[in-house]
């Protein structure tokens, strides 16, 4: 039980360093469901929240690999129990946030595994978002998940040409 806490702990604090002295909520709760590679809803008390991975943007419904950034997502997420920290709130009512599992930052994790882009406009925490394009350029450069195709088109300018 202490190892299971200390863990949390660890990743809590991993968290907060991204954003130095700013105060964020942290908090944990269990992901019950995947929506896709970046909106899942979690379980925390007697509610349902939903979540939008800060600092990302994973291919949308319909997207080449959209299936697979799903899949990963949920492969990473659903039915843990994880580490969130908030950032904001959309205006869709999500929270915006960090998320963190065992350690890992699943935010960074689906970047680095080619399954989402560093979404440009909205990546303004520093380091973090420096260690997102670090992650996207070595997927890239193994040609990981949307960049096994020759043009990968990034979800927000896929939406604006549909």
């Amino acid at each position: 039980m202490k190892k299971k806490y200390a863990l949390l702990l660890g990743c809590a604090l991993a968290l907060w360093a991204v954003q130095g002295e700013a105060k964020a909520e942290v908090w944990e709760g269990v992901v019950t469901r995947v929506l896709d590679g970046d909106s899942f809803r979690i379980k925390r008390g007697n509610q349902l929240v939903t979540i939008r991975l800060y600092g990302i943007d994973s291919p949308e419904y319909g997207q080449t690999f959209w299936r697979e950034a799903k899949e990963g997502a949920s492969a990473l997420l659903l039915g843990k129990q994880v580490m969130v920290e908030s950032m904001a709130t959309d205006q869709y009512g999500r929270t915006v946030a960090l998320v963190g599992f065992r350690g890992q930052l699943i935010n960074a994790e689906m970047v680095g595994r080619g399954l989402a882009w560093v979404y440009r406009r909205y990546c303004t925490a520093q380091p973090l978002c420096n260690r997102l394009y670090a992650l996207e350029e070595n997927a890239k450069t193994g040609r990981l998940g949307i960049w096994r195709e020759p043009r990968p088109v990034p979800p927000w300018m896929w939406k604006s040409g549909k």
